[in-house]
C-alpha cells in the first residue's frame, strides 16, 4: 500500500532579526500526485513555525504534540518556550523512537532573543545553522542559498530568496510542486504567513512561474 508523502522541498532562512520557513505544496503516492495544496509550514507557537518532509501522518502527529507542549510550556511558565529547548523537546522525542522511526525531516524556526533555524533528521539528530533545507528538493534549493544568501540579508530580499530557491527546486524535483507556501517569524509580530496574492506577486517581479 502506496503512504502519503510529501515529496517536498522546504527550508528556512535566518536574516537580521527575522526567520523565513517556505515550502511547496505537493503530496504524492508513489508517482501519483495526491494532494496539490498540501499543508507543509505550520506555526506551532507565537514565535515558532516548523516544516515537515516526509510521511505525512507521521509530520503531523509530531506537529500536534510540538503545539500541545509548547502551550503548557507557557502556561506553566508564563513565557514561551525558548526555540532551542523546543528543537531539543523534538529531536529527544525523534531519538526515543528511532527504532520504529518516524518517517520525517523537520526544520524548526523561529525567534526567542535571536532567530534560530534548526534542521532533524529523522533519527533526532538537530543542527542549528543560518539556513536550512529539507526534502527531495533541497540539493536544488542549497545551490541557490549557497550563492545568494547573506546573514544581514533585508527581509524583503531574504524573502524573494526563499521564493527562488524554492521555485528552482521545483523545477527540477519532480516530488515538489504547486503553490509556494512562506512564513515570517518577526520579532515582534510573531509568525505570519505570507498571502497567496502576495507571494504570486512577488514570483511575477522576479518572472518566476508556478
Amino acid at each position: 500500500m502506496e503512504v502519503l508523502k510529501t515529496g517536498t522541498t522546504t527550508l528556512g532562512i535566518t536574516a537580521g532579526d527575522y526567520v523565513i520557513m517556505g515550502t511547496d505544496s505537493r503530496a504524492t503516492m508513489g508517482n501519483f500526485i495526491s494532494n496539490k495544496n498540501a499543508q507543509k509550514l505550520y506555526k506551532i507557537d507565537t514565535y515558532a513555525g516548523m516544516t515537515i518532509a516526509g510521511l505525512v501522518g507521521d509530520a503531523q502527529v509530531l506537529v500536534r504534540y510540538m503545539r500541545a507542549e509548547m502551550e503548557l510550556y507557557r502556561v506553566q511558565r508564563k513565557i514561551n518556550m525558548p526555540i532551542e529547548a523546543a528543537a531539543t523537546l523534538l529531536s529527544n522525542m525523534l531519538n526515543q523512537s528511532k527504532y520504529y522511526p518516524y518517517m520525517v525531516q523537520l526544520l524548526v524556526g523561529g525567534f526567542d532573543k535571536k532567530p534560530h533555524i534548526f534542521s532533524i533528521d529523522a533519527a533526532g539528530g538537530s543542527v542549528e545553522d543560518e539556513y536550512a533545507s529539507t526534502g527531495s528538493g533541497s540539493p536544488f534549493v542549497y545551490g541557490v542559498l549557497e550563492a545568494e544568501y547573506q546573514p544581514n540579508m533585508k527581509l524583503d530580499d531574504a524573502i524573494n530568496l526563499a521564493i527562488k530557491a524554492i521555485s528552482v527546486a521545483k523545477q527540477r524535483d519532480s516530488a515538489s510542486g504547486n503553490m509556494l507556501q512562506i512564513g515570517v517569524i518577526d520579532p515582534e509580530k510573531g509568525f505570519n504567513y505570507l498571502s497567496e496574492d502576495d507571494i504570486l506577486s512577488r514570483m511575477k517581479k522576479l518572472k518566476l512561474t508556478l
